[in-house]
Formats: C-alpha cells, sequence, structure tokens
C-alpha cells in the first residue's frame, strides 16, 4: 500500500460534509507551509546573524512576509493536484493570487537589492560626488523597475478575469481609435517612465546636489519618476516637475564639485589705502579654518565719485562654509576697519560754492 498524504488527507476528512472537508484540507495545507516557512527562515536568520553584511539581513527581512505567502500558496497548488475536487475551487482564484505572489517577490528582491548597494554609497563622507551620482541612479532604476513589475503584475491578474480578457480581445480586434484612446490614456505615464531613465541617463542632478531653482537655495532630497524635492535652507520642501530639470534652466553648484567661490564687497572712500586691508584679510582668512587654501584675492573693481568698490574673493569647500566664510570676513573686516581705519567708510562729499570739498562722516580727530 502506497498512499500518499494526500489520501490520507482526503481519507481524513471524509468525515466532513463537502464544503468543509476542502476548508479542512485548505487549512492543513496552510499550516503545513507556515511550519516549513518558519523553520527555514529561523535557520537563514541564525546564519546571516553571524554574517557582518547587512545586505544578507535585510533580503532575509524583505523576503520573509511575500515568501511566507508563496509557501501557502505553492501548498494549496500541491494539494490541488492530488484532491479534484479542490483543484476546482483553486483554479478559480490562482489566476490572481499567483501573479501578485510572484509580483510581490520580485519586489521584495529589487528592493533589497537596492538598499543593499544603496548601503555601499555612503553620502555622508565629505568627497560624496561619486556616492551620490550611484545613489540617484539606484533610486531612479528602482523607481522605474518598480513600475514596469506592477504594471505586468496587474496586467497578469486582469488577464485571469475572463470577462476583462474577452473586452481587451474584443478592443484589440476592433478598429484604431480604441487602441489611440488607450495610448493617449497610458501617454503621461509613459512620458514619466521616459523622463525617468532620461534623468538616470544624462544625470543633470544627483541626490544632494546643491541647486538654484525657482529663485530658492536648496538640495535635491528626493528624485521621482514625475517630481524632484528639493529640500530649502529653512526647511521646507519645493516640488519641482521633472520636467523642469530635463526642459528649463536651472543652477547646480555641485554638478562637477562642491568647492564654490565667493566674495564680500566693501564700499571705501577713494583715499583709503589698499595695502593694509589686503593684509588683514589675508590674515583673517588664513586664521579662519572654513577657508580651503585654495584662492585669497582683494581687488578695487570698480570706482565712483565717493566710493571704491573693494572685492575680497575667497574659497571654501561647499556653498553653506562659504557662507559661513564670507560672514565671518565680513563681520571681522568691518570691525578692524572701524577700530584702524575709520575714515576708510564711503562718505559724501558736498561742494560749497569755492571753498574746499565737505565731506559727511566721522569727525576728523581733534
Amino acid at each position: 500500500m502506497t498512499d500518499t498524504l494526500a489520501d490520507y488527507a482526503a481519507r481524513g476528512t471524509a468525515i466532513l460534509p463537502h464544503p468543509w472537508n476542502l476548508l479542512a484540507l485548505a487549512v492543513a495545507a496552510t499550516l503545513a507551509a507556515l511550519l516549513l516557512h518558519w523553520v527555514v527562515f529561523r535557520l537563514l536568520r541564525r546564519v546571516v546573524g553571524r554574517t557582518r553584511s547587512e545586505a544578507d539581513e535585510m533580503l532575509v527581512r524583505r523576503l520573509a512576509m511575500p515568501t511566507r505567502f508563496a509557501l501557502v500558496a505553492l501548498a494549496l497548488v500541491l494539494t490541488a493536484r492530488e484532491i479534484p475536487a479542490f483543484e476546482t475551487v483553486w483554479e478559480r482564484v490562482a489566476g490572481f493570487v499567483m501573479p501578485a505572489v510572484i509580483g510581490w517577490i520580485a519586489l521584495a528582491i529589487l528592493q533589497a537589492l537596492i538598499e543593499a548597494m544603496k548601503l555601499r554609497a555612503d553620502i555622508s563622507v565629505e568627497d560624496n560626488l561619486s556616492a551620490r551620482r550611484q545613489r540617484t541612479k539606484l533610486t531612479m532604476l528602482s523607481r522605474i523597475a518598480t513600475f514596469i513589475i506592477i504594471f505586468v503584475t496587474v496586467g497578469l491578474v486582469l488577464l485571469s478575469i475572463p470577462g476583462v480578457r474577452d473586452i481587451g480581445v474584443t478592443l484589440v480586434a476592433s478598429a484604431g481609435l480604441a487602441g489611440l484612446a488607450v495610448g493617449a490614456a497610458a501617454q503621461p505615464a509613459l512620458k514619466s517612465l521616459i523622463a525617468g531613465v532620461q534623468m538616470a541617463l544624462t544625470e543633470p542632478i544627483n541626490i544632494d546636489d546643491v541647486v538654484i531653482v525657482e529663485g530658492e537655495w536648496g538640495r535635491i532630497e528626493d528624485i521621482r519618476t514625475t517630481y524632484v524635492v528639493v529640500k530649502i535652507w529653512d526647511e521646507r520642501r519645493l516640488i519641482v516637475p521633472t520636467s523642469q530639470f530635463l526642459e528649463g534652466a536651472f543652477e547646480n553648484w555641485t554638478k562637477k564639485t562642491a568647492q564654490l567661490l565667493g566674495s564680500v564687497m566693501l564700499y571705501l572712500d577713494p583715499v583709503t589705502r589698499i595695502g593694509p586691508i589686503r593684509a588683514e584679510f589675508e590674515r583673517q582668512i588664513a586664521d579662519n579654518p572654513r577657508w580651503d587654501g585654495r584662492v585669497q584675492v582683494v581687488q578695487v573693481t570698480d570706482t565712483k565719485r565717493d566710493a571704491i568698490e573693494v572685492r575680497l574673493l575667497m574659497s571654501a569647500k561647499d556653498s553653506p562654509t562659504l557662507f559661513d566664510l564670507r560672514c565671518d570676513i565680513r563681520e571681522g573686516m568691518l570691525e578692524w576697519l572701524a577700530d584702524h581705519q575709520p575714515a576708510a567708510f564711503a562718505r559724501l562729499r558736498l561742494m560749497n560754492g569755492e571753498a574746499e570739498p565737505e565731506t559727511t562722516g566721522p569727525a576728523p580727530d581733534s
């Protein structure tokens, strides 16, 4: 006697009424699948717990839930093959369940792989241009792949419905008007998908890039297929359509490097001596830890009747550091001028007949 497990199960449930024996078989198969899943993943968690890689733990964690449902579905399939009465019931729901479970597993594997690869692209380091480019590509490819998997999964589920399948066949066999309508309806989604691919390939922006868009300074916080989230310096979020970064003009301060030049303008009296100001500027910027040591220049960039424009040019490793450096130098130079050359501040000169020009400003020292 070579009875199978299904024969024993069918014989054991034969004492139940027809609907209940099928339910009992389904419950028994489900419990067996859950037990097997618990044992396998308990062993997997012990194995990955001994490794130092976070990617292994992430993959196991992502796959735990979808594989549980997949094993239950597999157990029901095997039960349906052995019991004709149960197979009739299972065939009615298999077309919905199997594509959804497979799509879920594919999404879990995709997300685990993307997160594992993002762990290697650390953007917290100082020189993070390569890591930011890699994270941007991973983010965009993840969005596109997710869209494709969901689109295919939903399509397979809909095709398993006889009424929907017949309607689709009828539309395809009919005139091209229905096809044009479907194409027009899907145009925004296809346009967004193409824009996402173009964004990933051309890389006009990357995650954590510093940009000036719509007159606002901010960093790229998130890139999606239809819009980009820009984190403004005052913690606001600016939502910008993806097409604006592909078709419009904007400033990217970290496209190749984060290093920048900045200036501080001083408007001084034309008789001011520039030599002491240059020496003081070089002393202050050399003592400032925010200066990266690349550029320090003092130039008279413009002259007017009552003032000269003195530009203090400096450099820093990135835009936030440069902003703070400019504020430090501006404050320090103004204090030094007030203490050592108070007459250097620009003054308005007025002519009074044939007399010497009168000035409005600080009174001369007595």
